[in-house]
């Protein structure tokens, strides 16, 4: 997986390492280390071993995972101080999973964004996200 950013952390020179453990580690962008922007404090886990979606995750990088998330929200709470949290997994391209390897996505919410208390669920509640075979 040569051009994997996830496994090839230097081909995404603005990401960092913030925790890790044996199997997996939470990757946080330059920009959501800043205060007051859209997603302040987002990041992954992602497992180190290329996986392509959640579905191929061993038992250990699902247990390691989770280990990892509680880690993962300590430390959000600490420098970040959301008053609550959005997480997910979007696993194939239809999803929206653009990078072919498994990652979790922690995203922080504030209350003061103008969406607050919308949901991930939100988008497709909107009409507009109707499957056009639906009858």
């Amino acid at each position: 997986m040569n051009n994997c950013p996830l496994c090839n952390l230097d081909l995404e020179p603005t990401q960092t390492v913030i925790l890790s453990n044996e199997h997996c580690m939470f990757l946080q962008l330059e920009q959501a280390r800043q205060k007051g922007v859209q997603l302040e404090g987002a990041g992954i886990i992602v497992p180190k071993i290329h996986r392509e979606t959640t579905f191929d995750l061993t038992l250990e990088e699902w247990n390691a995972t989770y280990s990892l998330l509680q880690d993962v929200k300590k430390y959000l709470d600490k420098h970040y101080q959301p008053q609550g949290y959005n997480l997910g997994w979007n696993c194939g391209e239809k999803a929206g999973q653009h990078i072919p390897h498994a990652h979790f996505h922690i995203l922080p919410r504030y209350e003061d964004e103008p969406l607050v208390g919308k949901g991930i669920r939100f988008m497709f509640k909107d009409k507009e996200n109707n499957r056009k075979t639906a009858k």
